[in-house]
C-alpha cells in the first residue's frame, strides 16, 4: 500500500532532502505533500488525503511539536501519525515528543534504511520479504 505523506520543514532544500531520501528508501510513497509550516500544513492537511506526517521541529509561526499539538484537538487529525525529523536527540526531549503525540522520530543527519524503518514500524509495514513463521510449510495438511 502506499501511503501518502506530508513533509514539513521551514528549509525547501531539507523537504526535497527528505523526499529524495523517502524515494531512495523504498518505503512505499504515494503523493507527497509539502508545507513550509505548522499552519500551513494544518490547512493542507484538511483538505488533502495523508496517511503519515514528517515534521521538522524547529520553524517559524508554528513548530512541529506544536502542530502534533494542535493536530491532537482535531477530530479528523488526531489519529494521523506525526514523525519529527530534528536535531534534538537528548532523551529528554525525544520523551517530551512522544508525551505530546509525536508517533516517533529521525534524528537528523538520517540514512533511507533510517526513515524506511521507523515509518515502517509506526505505519505497521513489516513485510521485509522474509517469512515471518520461521517453520516453513512444514506440519501443513493441505
Amino acid at each position: 500500500m502506499a501511503y501518502n505523506i506530508m513533509i514539513v520543514d521551514d528549509s525547501k532544500p531539507m523537504r526535497s532532502v527528505i523526499k529524495k531520501t523517502l524515494k531512495a528508501s523504498g518505503f512505499d510513497v504515494g503523493r507527497i505533500y509539502e508545507a513550509s509550516n505548522g499552519k500551513e500544513a494544518l490547512r493542507s492537511l484538511r483538505d488533502e488525503w495523508v496517511d503519515l506526517v514528517l515534521t521538522d521541529y524547529n520553524m517559524p509561526q508554528m513548530n512541529g511539536l506544536e502542530l502534533i499539538c494542535e493536530m491532537k484537538k482535531d477530530e479528523l487529525l488526531r489519529a494521523l501519525p506525526a514523525v519529527l525529523i530534528t536535531t534534538e536527540g537528548s532523551l529528554q526531549r525525544v520523551d517530551e515528543f512522544l508525551e505530546k503525540g509525536a508517533a516517533g522520530y529521525i534524528k537528523k543527519p538520517f540514512t533511507p534504511e533510517q526513515i524506511k524503518g521507523t515509518l515502517s514500524m509506526i505505519m505497521g509495514d513489516t513485510d521485509d520479504g522474509q517469512e515471518d513463521d520461521e517453520s516453513g510449510d512444514e506440519g501443513l495438511d493441505f
